[in-house]
């Protein structure tokens, strides 16, 4: 079902500005036993709230679907970027806001539980992680991470008060925009955190997705799609002031935000240069050239793509991302064009891509060989991959649909 109204400030003047076609839920992969299991695809576009700015996924899915109708996926440490990053920011937000041993913990969307890992072996503190997945909340308390497996919102913080009481810090890394009610979500944080508390996060910068033009950054589980000018709007209604606002490299370009619940109502000067800069973001025009590249893109890869087909070369694609499934499925890829997708995660070899139908193995499948062409899904990960893939077969050739965006 098609939203009528904005999910943050309810009004009903939202246009759509990007649609992408029919896709499934991005992050799930399809264990063989449940091949024949019916899988949910809806329409994937993206709409503007023209009050207040936010942007948005336009059709309604469930969340319990979303991350457990199959066993989600992705873990946290999967990969050594991964752990580089989560490693790093630990030790800036330690730094930062001074922490010791008395703060308590909480992050929400906290998957294999690896962050809190950090947390708790640097400072010796309470630390306990909410998560949407059953499946990360099982890894997570096997890893000696206390877990609590919830859809996070305001109505269930009474209970997690009367458990755990309040914290000093809670975090939510790329799962706030995850939320299909981020003011919900918002004035939940605000509940469990103790007075002058902080909020951090990190989620996908829209800014940096249409610069890049990279649109498998959209799927279904990415419910907003944040600016700084939509988190001023959303965070300063919720109590919330912006501490600290600043672009990291994750994700091919992310926002980390550092909140605090406070009375008072001054953002960081920072914040000022981050809504100047977006302004044309909320331009009509913006996305009608964005169709229009993505389109011709589309277009030219797969001329290319099949001719390799046709010329009796193999086709495989490298990284089960939930980025790389909205890639597969946008360029209608399947089993029938794409042989293998590998990848290093054990969680993930074995399944199926969703609607694709693309079987996951690993990396050593593409030893054997002698002629085939890759498409590299995982796209933030494309220098450590090459180096790798040089070691296993050096007569990969490569293709990238990015590079024909640019074209």
């Amino acid at each position: 079902m098609n939203r009528k109204k904005c999910i943050v400030c309810n009004s009903k003047d939202i246009g759509k500005i990007i649609d992408l076609g029919m896709h499934p839920f991005a992050d799930t992969f399809v264990d063989e036993k449940k091949q024949n299991q019916g899988l949910p695809v809806y329409n994937l576009s993206c709409a503007l709230c023209n009050s207040c700015k936010h942007i948005q996924t336009e059709t309604e899915t469930d969340p319990n679907e979303r991350y457990n109708l199959f066993d989600y996926s992705y873990t946290s440490s999967n990969s050594s970027t991964s752990r580089q990053h989560w490693n790093m920011f630990c030790s800036d937000i330690i730094q930062e806001l001074e922490l010791n041993g008395d703060t308590k913990i909480c992050e929400i969307g906290s998957n294999d539980g690896y962050l809190l890992k950090c947390f708790k072996e640097k400072i010796n503190t309470f630390v306990y992680g909410i998560d949407a997945s059953r499946a990360m909340c099982e890894i997570a308390k096997n890893n000696h991470i206390t877990s609590e497996n919830i859809v996070f919102d305001l109505d269930k913080t009474s209970s997690l008060k009367k458990k755990y009481g309040y914290s000093n810090l809670v975090i939510a890394n790329n799962v706030f925009n995850h939320s299909d009610d981020p003011k919900s979500f918002a004035m939940g944080v605000k509940e469990i955190l103790t007075d002058n508390g902080f909020f951090v996060f990190e989620v996908p910068y829209w800014k940096s997705t249409v610069e890049t033009k990279k649109i498998d950054q959209i799927y279904h589980e990415h419910v907003s799609y944040f600016t700084a000018t939509s988190l001023k709007h959303l965070l300063n209604g919720c109590g919330f002031i912006i501490k600290k606002i600043k672009l990291v490299e994750y994700h091919g370009g992310s926002l980390r935000v550092i909140a605090q619940k406070t009375t008072e109502n001054k953002n960081c000067y920072d914040l000022g240069g981050f809504l100047d800069q977006e302004k044309f973001l909320f331009d009509e025009k913006t996305y009608k050239d964005l169709n229009n590249k993505l389109v011709t893109a589309k277009v030219n890869f797969l001329i290319d793509l099949l001719k390799y087909k046709k010329a009796g070369h193999s086709v495989v694609a490298i990284g089960a991302a939930a980025k790389g499934n909205t890639l597969l499925n946008y360029l209608n890829l399947n089993s029938s064009i794409v042989d293998y997708v590998t990848d290093i995660s054990e969680y993930k070899q074995g399944k199926k891509t969703p609607l694709s139908n693309i079987k996951i193995c690993g990396d050593d499948i593409l030893s054997s060989y002698d002629e085939v062409c890759a498409i590299i899904l995982s796209w933030n990960l494309d220098k450590p991959i090459r180096d790798k893939m040089k070691k296993i077969n050096s007569k990969i050739k490569y293709l990238n649909f990015y590079e024909k965006v640019k074209e």
